[in-house]
């Protein structure tokens, strides 16, 4: 019940509404990945195996392309994570 409570009070306070609004923009293969890098201390260069060449991570960071099922896969096998994290 208390959960019920904490949900409506962040999707309705007045406080929290433009952090609602950017994250609501965000896609969220985009941010996990970027979590990835900030949690593992990588760089974009990191991720060739999984994604390719850096202009492409670059792409996928700043929300100019997605992650494709593809990546999605080999970033799970390699952080251990579920691939629904990414959705």
């Amino acid at each position: 019940m208390l959960w019920l409570r904490i949900e409506r009070y962040e999707d309705t306070a007045p406080a929290l509404a433009a952090f609602n609004l950017r994250i609501g923009d965000m896609d969220p293969g985009a941010s996990m990945l970027r979590l990835l890098m900030e949690q593992h201390q990588l760089k974009i260069a990191d991720f060739g195996d999984e994604i390719g060449a850096k202009s492409v991570v670059s792409m996928i960071t700043n929300n100019k392309r997605t992650l494709t099922a593809e990546h999605i896969k080999k970033l799970a096998l390699r952080f251990d994570i579920s691939p629904a994290l990414f959705f």
